[in-house]
């Protein structure tokens, strides 16, 4: 179920309807829409501000007393579905049609590094509870649920929401963008423990406490510039 399926019956067609004009509703134009009393709209409108879904717009000029209009907000517009794991699923299928396995782990991996090394970079002497708990908030805003947590005496990253879970199922290659995002913010190496898709209970990550010795490749590619 949706978060939208998680809203009442009206509610979920004030959203609707809200989400059909970018630049808001009045109250009469919602009543007219809903087929529901002016107090109603109101009543609904009220609960969904306060959950955040809804805002006030710019008010309308109406030749007398301006009317409030309200809009969906982006949190609100998150409620809706959006199926993008068959969309992603068939980009991917694509992808390793055209590029091969071995070039689309390479894909995988240099996006993961593209994105992390834009992330502040962490000091050499933090420490490792430091990095982990950096690391965690990093994924958590990507939308992973993750946490630092204190594993077997270690420090670990542990994240409950797989962004990619419907496409690793069948292209485990998408596993190699956490642990080089990962790597290219903290300079760490990271070590892919346990993954939800291969049947554990969350995608734990390990991560070195001391800073990672550069890659060949890449001190071959520095040598030859």
């Amino acid at each position: 179920m949706s978060g939208l399926g998680l809203l009442g019956e009206t509610q979920q067609r004030l959203m609707r309807a809200l989400l059909a004009e970018h630049a808001g509703c009045t109250v009469e134009t919602l009543c007219v829409k809903l087929r529901i009393t002016h107090n109603a709209v109101r009543q609904h409108l009220s609960a969904l501000m306060a959950h955040g879904y809804v805002e006030r717009a710019q008010s309308r000029p109406s030749g007398g007393r301006p009317l409030a209009t309200f809009r969906i907000t982006e949190t609100g517009s998150s409620l809706f579905p959006r199926n993008y794991g068959v969309i992603a699923t068939e980009m991917f299928a694509a992808l390793r049609s055209r590029l091969g396995d071995e070039q689309l782990d390479h894909f995988m991996q240099q996006m993961g590094q593209d994105l992390g090394q834009r992330e502040v970079p962490l000091p050499a002497t933090a420490s490792h509870e430091e990095v982990v708990r950096a690391l965690a908030a990093h994924l958590d805003r990507l939308g992973y649920e993750a946490l630092p947590v204190k594993y077997r005496d270690e420090w670990q990253i542990e994240a409950f929401n797989c962004v990619f879970h419907d496409v690793a199922r069948q292209h485990k290659e998408v596993c190699k963008f956490d642990v080089a995002y990962m790597k290219a913010a903290s300079g760490r190496d990271v070590h892919h423990m346990e993954c939800i898709v291969r049947g554990g209970q969350c995608c734990r990550f390990r991560v070195d406490a001391k800073v990672a010795k550069p890659d060949a490749d890449a001190e071959q590619s520095e040598a030859d510039d």
